[in-house]
């Protein structure tokens, strides 16, 4: 049995024995969220130190010509907009900062998907807190897009314009530097979701997606995409056949281990980094800076 399936079943026998909190708003002490990854099932090609494709975008254009805005982040759910340094859930979101960077490593890893099983796991929240935990390295540049085109929520946690944004640019109705937004954190830029649309499927299964992520892929370090939960529509399936890897963000006390693991099915060849487990219980001798901690390790080539 693989650990990835391990960390699915212990959430789910968590939640039976009722033994976890079922906070809705994580930044609690008792719901902070955790991270669980460490190695990828299958590799994937990166342009990671290629010579850039014609027509990419450099970052100082980008920053420069981008929409600048006065961000508002909630400190209640962007856990680094908070004023206390150690605020609960930040010391999570460092270690699965550091476990990603250590998949890099061995591997091309560099867009990275956010997805769950069913909606209200908490992915929205663990994008934006991984964006931000990702910039504040020192010279590192960071894209977060909300590609949840159906229900998006990450320009309410930043406090940010909802559009134009994601669903605009994959219309042609704006352009790169039209659909990104930037605040006062230094080197964190952000594509909403945009304007509604009636036909989100076929925008995201467009060609102008991939053209999208070509044009920024080396203008960026890391680029964080939220995507819609996999299992109700296809559209995380899609998007997963455009990124390096995939977390799967996994709700203890709530989520059945059985939709988590026809989650990574419907992913098809997409690679599964490892879950996140959110909305954890305080672990017994230990300080809410580790208390959600939940680690999935697959080895190269496990089915899911």
């Amino acid at each position: 049995m693989s650990k990835i399936h391990e960390a699915l079943k212990r959430a789910e026998q968590e939640r039976d024995s009722g033994q976890i909190a079922q906070e809705s708003v994580p930044g609690t002490r008792r719901g902070a969220a955790g991270g669980a990854i460490e190695s990828a099932s299958r590799s994937r090609a990166s342009r990671i130190g290629a010579e850039p494709v014609s027509g990419s975008l450099q970052f100082e254009e980008l920053w420069e010509k981008c929409s600048q805005d006065k961000w508002k982040p909630d400190p209640s759910m962007v856990v680094f907009a908070n004023s206390n340094p150690s605020f609960p859930g930040t010391e999570q979101f460092r270690t699965l900062r550091t476990r990603l960077y250590r998949i890099r490593e061995s591997q091309p890893l560099q867009i990275v998907l956010i997805s769950s099983a069913i909606p209200a796991e908490g992915k929205t929240m663990i994008a934006t807190n991984l964006a931000y935990a990702l910039v504040r390295q020192r010279g590192c540049r960071v894209l977060l897009i909300d590609a949840d085109l159906r229900s998006p929520r990450a320009h309410v946690l930043l406090g940010a314009p909802a559009a134009p944004g994601l669903a605009d640019y994959l219309q042609n109705s704006v352009t790169e530097f039209e659909a990104t937004h930037h605040g006062t954190e230094e080197g964190l830029c952000f594509i909403p979701a945009g304007n509604n649309v009636t036909h989100p499927s076929e925008l995201i299964s467009s060609d102008r997606m991939k053209q999208l992520l070509d044009r920024v892929r080396h203008a960026f370090d890391w680029i964080v995409i939220d995507s819609p939960p996999a299992l109700p529509v296809a559209d995380a399936s899609v998007l997963g056949g455009l990124v390096d890897g995939v977390l799967l963000v996994v709700r203890a006390n709530s989520t059945p281990s059985e939709a988590s693991q026809k989650a990574c099915k419907e992913l098809g060849d997409a690679p599964v980094l490892g879950v996140v487990l959110n909305i954890a219980e305080e672990s017994a001798g230990y300080s809410s800076d580790y208390s959600a901690i939940t680690y999935a390790s697959p080895k190269a080539g496990v089915k899911k």
